[in-house]
């Protein structure tokens, strides 16, 4: 069982910055690829990036460019940081764990993005 919890969101003005932390308790982190997805009201969830266990990544054509994903197996943790943002990117951010047969998620963080 794999406990997520997010934190860092805020309210930011545009073209300012956050950085989002997960924070798991539960399991190894190490072993999951690691997400973050993001919902908008009125809108699906869809993901932002990801962080394979290996380390790859891949992003959102939206946020390429301006988010970086990264996990610090050693504290169990995974961050995106979020640069240069826009109030497209408004939403509560989720994290997630997955692996074959597990698929965990945390409970939400709200980014506003508002001047």
């Amino acid at each position: 069982q794999v406990q997520l919890v997010e934190s860092g969101g805020g309210l930011v003005q545009p073209g300012g910055s956050l950085r989002l932390s997960c924070a798991a308790s539960g399991s190894i982190l190490r072993f999951y690829a690691m997400g973050w997805y993001r919902q908008a009201p009125g809108k699906q969830r869809e993901l932002v990036a990801a962080i394979t266990a290996g380390g790859s990544t891949n992003y959102a054509d939206s946020v390429k460019g301006r988010f970086t994903i990264s996990r610090d197996n050693a504290k169990n943790t995974v961050y995106l940081q979020m640069n240069s943002l826009k109030p497209a990117d408004a939403a509560v951010y989720y994290c997630s764990a997955k692996r074959i047969g597990d698929d965990y998620w945390g409970q939400g963080t709200q980014v506003t993005v508002s001047s």
